[in-house]
C-alpha cells in the first residue's frame, strides 16, 4: 500500500510543492525537481514489474469514509501497470521537452506544478480500485487540465478552450458519478475488484442499463468521442508540451482506461457492445475525414487523435479478448507516434512562429532531423508497413472483418484511407511543399537537442515495435490484456509484421493507395488550402449544439435575472421567506397535525419574566430597527436571553458559546455600522410594510407551531448512543465536545473551513477600502477621536493575560467539561478586541506583531492545516479520516493524564476562530483609519 500511495503522492505533494517553491529561485532547479519526482514515481512503478508481470496484483486498502463506500483502495495489476508506466515515462520526456519549449516569460512554477498535479491525478485514476475514489481523481484531471489548457491566460482562445474542456469533461464526470452510485448500489460494493465476480448478477439488474449509459457518457466526453469530440481540437491553445502529454498518455486515455478497467463488469451486454462500438466507429471515420482539411498542424493532429481514440473505443466495445489486446497495443503505438508528432509541431511553431501549413513548406532543407522524425512518426500514424502503426491497424482491420458485416470493414477502410491522406498532408505541406511561405521567423533551424531527444527516443521505440512487435510490446500487452479481460482466458497473441495474404492486408493496401490518391486529388492546384469542411456537418459537429445550449442557458438566466432581480434586498428576502412558507404549508396543511399528548412541564416565574423580556425586545427591535445602533444592542439582548435558555436546559457548552458569539458579533456589527449612517432611510411603502409584516407573522408563527408540535410529542433520541460511547470511544466525558471533534468532526472541519472562507472574503472585499467620515454628524457636532481612557487601557493590560489563562483552562478542560477550542478561541478574541479598543488598531497590531490583515490569514491557515493534519494522521494507523485516539498515561507528579488526539483538532479550531475574528476586526478597522488620521489636529480637523 505504501508504494502505491507513494507513486501518487510524490507528484501530488512533493512535485507540486517543490516546483512551485523552486520556481522563484531557478528555472533549472524547477525542471530538475519535476524530473526527479517523475523519475522516482517511474522507478517505483518499474520496481513492481516482476510481481505484476507474474500475474499478482499489488493492492492496498485504507478506510476513508466507509459509511458511504469511499475508501482509499488502490490496486496495480497488468492493466494499471501499463498505463501508470506510460503516464510517467511520457511525463519524463514532456518535462525535458517543456524545459526548452517554454519561453523566458512563461512562469515555470505554474507550468510544472500543475503538470505534477495532472500526472498525480492520472496515476490516481489508473490505480484506484474504488469507484468513488476514482471519481475524485477523475475530476482532478478535469481541473488540472483546465489549468494547463488555460496556461497562457492572457489569450482569449486559451481561456475559451479551457472553459469548454472543463464544461464538457466535468459535466460528463458528474454523469459518471451518478452511474457509479447506481452501479455500486446494484453490486453492493464500490470496490472494482469485487465487482468482477458479480458481472452476471449486475447485468441482470434493471438499473444496469441506466448506470451503463451514465458511465459511458463520462467515458465518451473524456475520450472525445463523437459528438463530444469538439473540446479536444479547441484545447489546442495549450502549450505544445501539454498537448503532447494530454493526447498521448493522459487525459484522453482516461475514458478508454475506464472502460478497460470495468470491462469484466460491463462487457458482454448487447447494450455495451452496440453503444461503444457504434460511437467508436462513427468517431474514427468522422474525425479522420475532418483532419484532412485542418490547416493548423496541431488542429490536424487533434482530429487524428480523436480518430485513433475512436479506433481504440471500437475495439474495446467488441468485448473479445483479442480485441482487448489489439486496443492495448494501439494505446502504446498511438503514444509512441502521437507524442513525437506533437513535439515536431511544437518545434516548427517554435522555430518559424507559425503552425499554418498553408504558410509552411520546404522546411526539410532547413530542419532535416526534425523532418525525418516527422516522416517516420507520420508513417506509423498512417499504418505504413514496417511501422508499429501497421501492426495494430492490421489487428483493427481483422477485428472489423470479424464483425460479420460488410459495412464495418468498408467504413474502417475509408477511415484508414483518410488517415493516410492527413498523414501525407502533415509531412508534405510542412516539409516538402515548395519553399517556405511568409512566416514570422523566416530563418528556422534545428532546435536544441533537448527538444529533439524526447521525440527521437519515441520514434526509435515506434520503429523497434514495428520491426519486432512481439519482442517490444508483446509481453506488456499480454499481461495488461489478461488483467483487462479476467476472468476470461487470454488466447495466445501472434504479433508480427506478416500474417500472409488475407483480407486485412488487402484492406491495408486499399487504404494506402486510396489515401495517396485522395490527397493527390485534393492537393492538385493547392485546392486543399482553400477548403474548410466544418460548415458541412452543422449540428453533427457537437460544438454547434454545445454553443447553442450555452447561449440558450445564458439567455434564460438573463431573462430570469431581469424578471426577479431589481436590486432590492427586501424583495429577495421576501421571495425567499415566502417560498419557504408556501412550500412548508403545502406539505403540512391538511395533515391534521396538532399538539401532542406529552405531559407539559410547569413554567416558573423566572421563565415568564424571560419570555416577556424576549417578546418586549423583539417588539422594540421591530419598532426601532431603523436606528442601527439600537438594533444591534437589541439583537444582543435576544442572544443573551437565548444563552439563559441554554443554561436552564443544563447546556453550559451552548450557553458559553452563545455568550461568546454575542460579544464578538456585537463588536463586529458595531464596527461595520460605524462605516454607515446612524439611521437607515425609510424607503418602504405601506404596501411593502404590510407584505413584510404578513410574511414575518406567517414565518414566525409557522416555526413556532412546528416547534410546539415537536415539543409536545414523544420522540426517539440518538442521544443514548453518544452518552454511552463518548468516554470509551471518544476519550472524553463532555459529550458535546466529543461530538464536535470526534463523532461529527468532519462537520466541524467543514464549518471552520466556511468560517475561514468568510473571513478571507472580508479581506478581499475591504482590503484597500477607506471610508472618510463627514466633518460633522447628523446633529451638527464635529467628529472627535479622543485617546481611549486611561482606565480602559490599564484594564485591558490586566484582562489580556487573565483572559488567555482562562482560554487555556477552557481549552484544556473542553474534552471532559464545558469548554473546547471554539469557546477558548472566542474568549481569546474578546480579550484581543479589548486591546484594539484600548490601544487603537495600529498599536494593538504592533503589540501582537500581527502586521495587518494578511498576517491573520496565516493564523487561519495554521488552524486549518492543524485540523486537517490531525484527520490525515488517522490514515497512518489504518483508521478513517479524523478518527480520534486517546489514552490515560500515568506521569510523575501529575498522575493519570487523559489525552486525546482530538485536542490537536480542537487546537486547529482555536487558531481558525481567533484568526478569522481578528482578520475581520482588522479589515473593518482599517477601512476608517485613513479618514480618522487625515482629520487629526495636524490636518486642521478635529482632535483625536
Amino acid at each position: 500500500m505504501a508504494v502505491l500511495l507513494a507513486i501518487i503522492l510524490l507528484p501530488l505533494v512533493v512535485g507540486t510543492a517543490l516546483t512551485w517553491a523552486l520556481s522563484r529561485r531557478s528555472r533549472a532547479a524547477t525542471v530538475a525537481a519535476a524530473l526527479a519526482v517523475t523519475l522516482a514515481s517511474l522507478a517505483l512503478i518499474v520496481a513492481q514489474a516482476p510481481q505484476v508481470w507474474a500475474g499478482q496484483a499489488v493492492a492496498g486498502f485504507l478506510p476513508w469514509v466507509p459509511d458511504i463506500g469511499l475508501n482509499v483502495g488502490l490496486r496495480m495489476d497488468g492493466l494499471a501497470w501499463l498505463f501508470a508506466a506510460l503516464i510517467t515515462f511520457i511525463g519524463v520526456l514532456i518535462v525535458v521537452y517543456g524545459a526548452y519549449y517554454l519561453g523566458p516569460d512563461d512562469p515555470p512554477g505554474k507550468f510544472y506544478a500543475v503538470l505534477m498535479l495532472f500526472m498525480a491525478a492520472m496515476l490516481g485514476v489508473v490505480l484506484s480500485d474504488n469507484l468513488l475514489l476514482l471519481v475524485v481523481f477523475w475530476e482532478l484531471t478535469s481541473l488540472s487540465s483546465f489549468l494547463l489548457v488555460g496556461y497562457w491566460s492572457h489569450r482569449a482562445d486559451a481561456r475559451a478552450g479551457a472553459r469548454q474542456a472543463l464544461a464538457v469533461t466535468g459535466g460528463g464526470g458528474l454523469a459518471m458519478l451518478a452511474g457509479f452510485v447506481l452501479l455500486g448500489w446494484v453490486a453492493g460494493t464500490f470496490e472494482i475488484s469485487e465487482m468482477a465476480g458479480r458481472a452476471a448478477e449486475i447485468q441482470a439488474d434493471p438499473w444496469f442499463v441506466p448506470a451503463l449509459l451514465l458511465i459511458l457518457l463520462g467515458a465518451f466526453t473524456k475520450s472525445a468521442q463523437w459528438p463530444f469530440h469538439f473540446w479536444l481540437p479547441d484545447a489546442m491553445a495549450a502549450p505544445t508540451p501539454v498537448s503532447a502529454y494530454l493526447h498521448s498518455a493522459t487525459m484522453v486515455k482516461a475514458g478508454l482506461f475506464l472502460l478497460m478497467r470495468l470491462h469484466p463488469v460491463l462487457a458482454g451486454s448487447g447494450t455495451f457492445e452496440l453503444l461503444v462500438t457504434g460511437a467508436g466507429l462513427v468517431t474514427v471515420a468522422f474525425a479522420a475525414f475532418v483532419a484532412i482539411f485542418k490547416h493548423d498542424l496541431k488542429g490536424l493532429l487533434a482530429y487524428s487523435t480523436v480518430s485513433h481514440l475512436g479506433l481504440i473505443m471500437f475495439l474495446v466495445g467488441l468485448g473479445s479478448p483479442l480485441a482487448a489486446a489489439a486496443a492495448l497495443l494501439h494505446v502504446l503505438n498511438h503514444a509512441s507516434f502521437k507524442a513525437p508528432l506533437f513535439m515536431v509541431a511544437g518545434i516548427v511553431d517554435h522555430e518559424t512562429g507559425s503552425r499554418d501549413m498553408r504558410r509552411l513548406g520546404g522546411l526539410a532543407v532547413l530542419m532535416p532531423w526534425t523532418a525525418t522524425l516527422a516522416v517516420v512518426a507520420a508513417a506509423s500514424m498512417a499504418g505504413v508497413p514496417l511501422t508499429n502503426g501497421f501492426v495494430s491497424k492490421e489487428l483493427f482491420f481483422a477485428e472489423a472483418v470479424g464483425t460479420g458485416t460488410w459495412f464495418v470493414p468498408l467504413v474502417v477502410t475509408l477511415a484508414g484511407a483518410c488517415s493516410v491522406a492527413y498523414s501525407l498532408r502533415l509531412v508534405h505541406d510542412t516539409f516538402f511543399h515548395g519553399p517556405p511561405g511568409e512566416v514570422p521567423n523566416p530563418h528556422p533551424h534545428e532546435p536544441p537537442l533537448g527538444m529533439r531527444l524526447p521525440a527521437t527516443l519515441l520514434v526509435l521505440i515506434a520503429v523497434a515495435a514495428g520491426l519486432a512487435p512481439a519482442a517490444v510490446f508483446g509481453p506488456l500487452v499480454e499481461v495488461a490484456a489478461a488483467a483487462m479481460v479476467a476472468p476470461q482466458p487470454l488466447p495466445e497473441l501472434h504479433l508480427a509484421l506478416w500474417h500472409g495474404v488475407n483480407l486485412p492486408l488487402v484492406m491495408s493496401l486499399l487504404a494506402l493507395a486510396g489515401g495517396v490518391a485522395l490527397y493527390a486529388a485534393l492537393q492538385r492546384g493547392r485546392r486543399l488550402h482553400g477548403l474548410a469542411v466544418e460548415g458541412w456537418f452543422g449540428p453533427l459537429q457537437g460544438r454547434v449544439v454545445f454553443e447553442r445550449a450555452i447561449d440558450g442557458l445564458l439567455g434564460l438566466a438573463g431573462r430570469a435575472t431581469a424578471a426577479l432581480e431589481n436590486g432590492s434586498l427586501q424583495r429577495y428576502v421576501a421571495w425567499l421567506v415566502g417560498a419557504a412558507v408556501v412550500v412548508a404549508a403545502a406539505v403540512l396543511a391538511g395533515q391534521g397535525i396538532g399538539a401532542g399528548a406529552r405531559e407539559r412541564l410547569p413554567a416558573n416565574a423566572l421563565a415568564w419574566v424571560v419570555w416577556a423580556l424576549l417578546a418586549a425586545t423583539c417588539v422594540a427591535l421591530v419598532a426601532l430597527h431603523h436606528w442601527r445602533f439600537l438594533a444591534v444592542v437589541l439583537v444582543g439582548v435576544v442572544g443573551l436571553v437565548t444563552s439563559l435558555v441554554f443554561v436552564s436546559f443544563s447546556a453550559p457548552d451552548l450557553a458559553l458559546t452563545q455568550l461568546s458569539v454575542e460579544l464578538v458579533s456585537t463588536v463586529l456589527l458595531l464596527m461595520g455600522l460605524a462605516l454607515l449612517p446612524a439611521r437607515t432611510p425609510r424607503e418602504s411603502t405601506s404596501d411593502r410594510r404590510l407584505r413584510d409584516a404578513l410574511l414575518a407573522i406567517a414565518g414566525g408563527a409557522g416555526l413556532g407551531w412546528i416547534a410546539w408540535v415537536m415539543l409536545t410529542r414523544d420522540y426517539s433520541s440518538i442521544a443514548w448512543y453518544f452518552l454511552e460511547h463518548s468516554l470509551p470511544k471518544g476519550g472524553g466525558a463532555n459529550v458535546v465536545n466529543v461530538i464536535l471533534v470526534d463523532f461529527r468532526g468532519y462537520d466541524t472541519f467543514g464549518e471552520i473551513t466556511v468560517l475561514a472562507i468568510a473571513a478571507i472574503g472580508v479581506l478581499a472585499l475591504l482590503e484597500g477600502m477607506r471610508v472618510h467620515r463627514p466633518a460633522v454628524d447628523e446633529g451638527g457636532r464635529r467628529w472627535t477621536f479622543a485617546e481611549p481612557p486611561l482606565l480602559l487601557r490599564v484594564a485591558a493590560s490586566v484582562v489580556l493575560p487573565a483572559a488567555l489563562v482562562v482560554a487555556v483552562y477552557i481549552f484544556m478542560r473542553g474534552h471532559n467539561a464545558p469548554g473546547g477550542g471554539f469557546i477558548a478561541g472566542l474568549v481569546t478574541a474578546v480579550a484581543l478586541v479589548l486591546q484594539f479598543m484600548a490601544l487603537g488598531q495600529r498599536r494593538a497590531e504592533a503589540a501582537l506583531r500581527a502586521g495587518g490583515g494578511r498576517r491573520y490569514v496565516r493564523w487561519i491557515g495554521t488552524g486549518l492545516a492543524t485540523a486537517g493534519a490531525t484527520g490525515i494522521g488517522a490514515f497512518l494507523f489504518g483508521r478513517p479520516f479524523l478518527t480520534s485516539a486517546h489514552g490515560h498515561p500515568h506521569l510523575p507528579l501529575l498522575g493519570e493524564l487523559p489525552l486525546a488526539s482530538a485536542a490537536l483538532f480542537d487546537l486547529g479550531v482555536y487558531f481558525t476562530v481567533v484568526g478569522a475574528t481578528l482578520l475581520t476586526i482588522s479589515m473593518l478597522g482599517s477601512a476608517s483609519v485613513e479618514g480618522h488620521e487625515r482629520r487629526g489636529p495636524e490636518a486642521g480637523g478635529p482632535a483625536r
